[in-house]
């Protein structure tokens, strides 16, 4: 077999948090992503060669990549290093993963040139230590439906434990990104340390609400289910308009409605892909109305996370 030298691989934006889920539920969308270049070299280590689309550190011991690349490298005795290229395809600071994406695409990609290859478990464990550079924690609710792909359930963090979910064939999801920016680790600073009993017993509610939503293919129970009773009360301030995009996307058929990560962006689910973009038509009506400049995306739940592209 011909020795591998380069691999090109796509890494999917994600859905993390998904109102009832914080920290430990997320999803893959599909076709929005980055694409990673690895080279084997001969010198070890990791060596970040170029970087499209953002203004990101070069250093491998101040970027996601970097330091996920490396931390996964120490656990390995190779003797052979790889430069990699980031081509960024995810507005940094848009709430839809673009640093799990850069720290899954990088363990992913180096994952192929290894005669043992790690599991997805153990891939995601490495990413988590890309993630902390960007939001001060390690979290998996990002990384883990990059690598995975589709809806993944974070069950425990010590150790970590990781269950994949089902996805309804005709679930769908609308994005819409103003363009305002929210850094994850300022957002984390305005959640509370403690919750009252009451918020603690409805979100694990909505969060089996939801798994079970999944599992049944009842759309009305996920749209139900999907909804936050500890954190969207805190960060939506930061978003402008919010409880009018909500209360928008809603009457326009949407299942559920909600910030995307740390935001700024906003997801809304829904039965159908003519519904999803019906509720992104509107979104952007609003926004427009408001002189706020937006994206907006349509998307099924991708299945397949990480993807490689290219090989030689």
């Amino acid at each position: 077999m011909k020795e591998l030298k380069q691999v090109r691989v796509f890494s999917p934006a994600t859905v993390a948090n998904v109102n009832c889920g914080f920290d430990v539920l997320g999803f893959a969308l599909h076709g929005l992503g980055d694409e990673m270049v690895l080279r084997k070299v001969a010198q070890k280590g990791i060596k970040i060669t170029s970087v499209t689309g953002a203004e990101l550190p070069m250093e491998t011991s101040q970027n996601v990549s970097g330091v996920a690349g490396e931390a996964m490298l120490n656990a390995l005795n190779l003797d052979y290093g790889f430069e990699i290229e980031i081509h960024k395809k995810i507005r940094l600071g848009s709430g839809v993963g673009s640093s799990a994406a850069s720290a899954a695409g990088v363990v992913f990609g180096i994952n192929q040139f290894l005669k043992k290859p790690f599991s997805n478990l153990e891939l995601t464990r490495f990413g988590m230590k890309g993630e902390a550079v960007a939001s001060g924690n390690e979290h998996a609710d990002n990384v883990a439906p990059c690598i995975y792909g589709g809806f993944t359930l974070i069950t425990g963090y010590d150790p970590l434990k990781i269950v994949a979910l089902p996805v309804p064939r005709d679930l769908f999801v609308t994005i819409i990104h103003p363009h305002i920016s929210i850094k994850t680790r300022e957002a984390r600073e305005l959640l509370p340390q403690q919750v009252s009993m009451q918020a603690a017993i409805q979100q694990s509610g909505n969060l089996a609400g939801l798994v079970a939503g999944l599992y049944e293919n009842d759309y009305e129970l996920i749209g139900t289910s999907t909804q936050d009773a500890l954190v969207e009360g805190h960060r939506k301030a930061l978003i402008p308009h919010f409880d009018e995009l909500k209360a928008t996307a809603l009457k326009a058929g949407g299942l559920a409605f909600g910030i995307s990560g740390s935001g700024p962006s906003m997801f809304t689910l829904t039965e159908g892909i003519e519904t999803a973009r019906n509720v992104e038509k509107k979104l952007v009506k609003v926004l427009a109305k408001h002189k706020l400049q937006t994206d907006s995306y349509v998307s099924s739940i991708s299945t397949s996370g990480n993807q490689v592209l290219e090989r030689n």
